[in-house]
């Protein structure tokens, strides 16, 4: 495949949508095959007559959208659902094998990590190869250039070659490249999850200027704060078929719910997946789980629903004035609260044997986000580990009636207008 098919269409193909529209789906479908058996070489097809065993695989399955000009539109759905195929076919890597796909204005995509780049080249050689391709003039990509590269923190290793780079590094250039092509749209594929804090929010703010030039996104992202915060639209892609289309916290909610339930049928409510664990187990913590107000175990509340956070224990022996902790932070790592039974002026004389406990919040201050909750018991100067939980634990918050959907709380302020003076009419 050649460099100009990795990195995406420089033109889309247009017709006549209005100048409103950017781009139009049209009853897509796009099928794989699926071999069953392990591929020979050609001659040993053409001598022995074998025939490969394979079945047909439709990774997209009827999708239609129209998406105008100036819109962000965010997908969503597991791994294998068809978002980077849906991608692809946007920026003319693949075609379709049913329906079409129009395009208005000049198109950039960043798909793949690195994608396009020659690894000989220099960066400062991949910067005028890849510009080129994406539809700049020499005389363009000169006056561009030092944008690119000081957007991309490459100034010191701008002339090694790329076979070098960090993926990291690659991402940042590639990122760079991309958004000062100044397209029209602009196609990306969970690339923002290579890289440091620092860069990735630096992406996010440009994405955001794009947003405000009135420029178009197709954003595919695991991210649910980003595509609640970023897109206008969101489509929930399953299995290669359309489930749920429309307002961010509409379809995130859904999707969110539908995961929470598959995780629940497999016997996995609770998310041990990134976290770590430590401790002397004098005590141990047997299970953590979220509850509702009836009691019923749950990972996806709404803001303003009660909160319980229930800890089963086991102490082997005789423990003196334990203390009790959790910690809950926002997915993007800021910590949200880290109350304990101590701190709280609930002192406990002494445990053994199994036990529960539970912290109890009345009315659930957060605002919509994936959460991550720390699980520990300590001794009682909170310097010994008996059982420390690291972000074991995992829930998600929706709105519910609540309107404010920014930041981490909910706080019960109000607004009220003091005064108002009309400047203009005492000059």
């Amino acid at each position: 495949m050649d460099v100009s098919m990795m990195l995406g269409a420089r033109f889309g193909r247009t017709k006549d949508m209005g100048d409103e529209m950017a781009i139009e789906v049209n009853h897509l479908w796009k099928k794989f095959r699926l071999y069953h058996e392990k591929q020979h070489t050609l001659k040993y097809a053409l001598l022995s007559g074998h025939r490969a065993i394979f079945e047909e695989f439709w990774a997209l399955k009827d999708i239609h959208f129209i998406l105008k000009r100036g819109q962000t539109l965010g997908i969503i759905g597991e791994n294998g659902s068809g978002k980077s195929t849906l991608l692809k076919i946007l920026a003319r890597i693949l075609r379709p094998d049913k329906g079409e796909v129009s395009t208005r204005g000049k198109v950039s995509a960043l798909l793949e990590l690195g994608a396009g780049f020659h690894p000989e080249l220099s960066g400062r050689e991949n910067v005028y190869l890849n510009g080129s391709i994406l539809g700049l003039s020499y005389k363009e990509i000169n006056q561009k250039f030092d944008e690119i590269v000081g957007f991309a923190e490459l100034e010191r290793f701008i002339d090694m070659p790329v076979k070098n780079y960090s993926s990291g590094m690659y991402m940042r250039l590639a990122f760079a490249i991309a958004v000062n092509v100044n397209p029209d749209i602009l196609l990306i594929d969970e690339i923002l999850a290579v890289g440091d804090e620092a860069f990735q929010r630096k992406c996010l703010e440009k994405m955001y200027d794009y947003k405000t030039r009135g420029k178009t996104i197709v954003f595919v992202s695991h991210s649910m704060d980003h595509i609640r915060n970023m897109c206008d639209e969101v489509i929930w892609l399953k299995e290669g078929e359309i489930q749920v289309r429309g307002n961010p916290n509409k379809v995130v909610n859904a999707y969110i719910q539908y995961v929470n339930l598959e995780e629940q049928r497999k016997g996995k409510a609770q998310q041990q997946v990134e976290g770590s664990r430590w401790g002397s187990r004098e005590i141990e913590i047997n299970r953590v789980e979220f509850l509702a107000d009836g009691g019923q175990s749950k990972t996806l509340f709404e803001t303003g629903e009660k909160f319980i956070v229930r800890i089963n224990f086991k102490a082997h022996r005789k423990i003196e004035k334990p203390v009790f902790g959790i910690r809950i932070d926002r997915a993007d790592g800021v910590c949200v609260t880290r109350p304990n039974t101590k701190l709280n002026n609930v002192f406990i004389d002494s445990v053994q044997g199994e036990g529960t406990i539970e912290y109890v919040v009345d009315s659930l201050p957060l605002l919509p986000g994936s959460y991550l909750v720390t699980a520990a018991i300590y001794d009682y100067h909170c310097l010994h580990s008996y059982d420390h939980h690291e972000q074991l634990y995992e829930f998600q918050v929706t709105p519910g009636r609540e309107k404010e959907s920014y930041g981490v709380v909910k706080i019960p302020g109000r607004w009220s207008m003091i005064e108002q003076r009309d400047s203009l009419a005492n000059d």
